[in-house]
């Protein structure tokens, strides 16, 4: 009885240590680029000339999506257990081409990495209006804002 505590005791610590390694949050801060609350990003819906992308994938944006965003999924091209040396991509052919437009990326959440990647890139591209909704879509509807 007592091997079959210790094992399953090592189970769980690994699932538990695997779960976490994936939740490695995002930094406070990315150079040239505006981190907005919730809060913000909600009072910028709907006004003209703001664009909202969101950044995962189809199946979780069709699931619920902050109002007028667009499915802009953020594909990963490589593996690594340091999700900010990772790479990825995503179609910038979507993006205005206006580039002092303001907008707004968001993805999960503060480990929601893809729209972290999106909004460097995307000021990396020369925008200079580049927005990044950091606690992401699980803040978003935590404090009942409305999805579509």
């Amino acid at each position: 009885m007592r091997n079959l505590l210790i094992v399953l005791f090592a189970i769980t610590f690994i699932f538990t240590a695997t779960a976490m390694a994936g939740e490695t949050p995002t930094p406070t801060s990315l150079d040239g680029v505006r981190i907005a609350s919730t809060g913000e990003v909600k009072t910028m819906l709907g006004q003209q000339g703001i664009y909202i992308f969101d950044m995962r994938k189809a199946l979780n944006y069709g699931k619920g999506h902050l109002k007028g965003a667009v499915s802009l999924p953020f594909k990963w091209l490589t593996e690594g257990a340091n999700p900010a040396s990772r790479k990825g991509e995503f179609d910038m052919a979507l993006l205005p081409a206006d580039k002092n437009a303001k907008i707004i990326f968001y993805s999960d959440g503060p480990a929601g990495w893809k729209s972290y990647h999106a909004a460097k890139l995307t000021r990396e591209a020369g925008y200079k209006n580049v927005i990044w909704m950091r606690e992401g879509s699980a803040a978003w509807e935590s404090k009942g804002y409305p999805v579509e």
